[in-house]
């Protein structure tokens, strides 16, 4: 129920009559406390993360390279 894309925590602990904090509590124990548990925002699952943080990771990446082919271009012109 809680692992499903959709699934927020606000709804969820409503639907089971227990408090918000009860539920994120568990949630954050089952899952090591790599879920985003602010109420009304969808439940990440943990590939979700992963792919975010990867797409971040391949950004940086990215303007690194782009950063060196610039510097690269600048070093290699003929000193004249």
């Amino acid at each position: 129920m809680v692992k499903q894309p959709e699934a927020k925590i606000t709804h969820i602990a409503r639907d089971l009559g227990i408090e918000q904090s009860v539920l994120r509590r568990w949630v954050s124990q089952e899952h090591g406390g790599v879920l985003d548990m602010r109420p009304d925002k969808p439940l990440r699952s943990e590939s979700a993360s992963k792919v975010e943080r990867l797409q971040r990771e391949l950004r940086r990446v990215t303007t690194e390279r782009d950063i060196l082919k610039k510097a690269l271009g600048y070093f290699a012109r003929d000193p004249q």
